[in-house]
């Protein structure tokens, strides 16, 4: 079986109190970041992780305060979930074409978005074709926003999805747990660090 680990949007903006757009409690699943994270380089397993890429004007900052401008620190993944020599994906019209040499070679990717599902990125679905995963593992923030539109459009692929739950992190509680129902009923899988990681 082969699997991916998906880490969506683990970016200093949002998962450290003094981030631009803090997700509350986000640093407190950093350790559980970097557990996955070690334990994907251990096993040689491809990370594929979500960023947001903003321009200062991006049509976002309508809808949110300006977070994770090109350029900034803010934009930049935690340290936890970085990987040595990562390969960025942009969100440019056959930007997949430019890595190919690395595609499926066991590292981490950085999917660029300028929106919150990341299958925005037109490049991102060419991807998974070519990975052919059977399993993706999903966690990061924020759960009932960017966490929810990766889980439910790996879901369509038809591999098994698993969303680590103590991993993730919302907004809201009660946003969170709907997102999580629902997921379940879509035929999505729970799971946690420890069985990840243990297992």
């Amino acid at each position: 079986m082969k699997t991916v680990f998906i880490d969506v949007d683990t970016q200093i903006d949002f998962l450290y109190p003094a981030g631009a757009l803090a997700v509350p409690g986000g640093d407190a699943i950093v350790e559980n970041l970097g557990a996955l994270t070690r334990f994907a380089a251990s096993k040689r397993l491809q990370v594929l992780s979500t960023a947001d890429a903003h321009v200062e004007d991006d049509p976002e900052f309508r809808t949110w305060k300006p977070h994770c401008i090109f350029g900034t620190a803010g934009q930049l993944k935690a340290a936890a979930t970085s990987l040595a020599k990562p390969v960025t994906l942009t969100t440019a019209e056959g930007a997949l074409d430019w890595i190919a040499d690395d595609v499926g070679a066991p590292g981490q990717i950085i999917i660029e978005k300028q929106q919150l599902d990341c299958f925005t990125n037109p490049n991102l679905r060419f991807l998974l074709d070519l990975l052919q995963a059977d399993r993706y593992v999903v966690y990061g923030v924020v759960s009932e926003l960017c966490v929810q539109f990766a889980a439910f459009g790996l879901l369509q692929t038809g591999a098994r999805v698993e969303l680590v739950t103590d991993a993730i992190r919302g907004l809201s509680d009660r946003a969170e747990d709907e997102m999580v129902e629902k997921f379940i009923a879509h035929g999505g899988v729970l799971t946690t660090t420890a069985q990840i990681v243990g297992g």
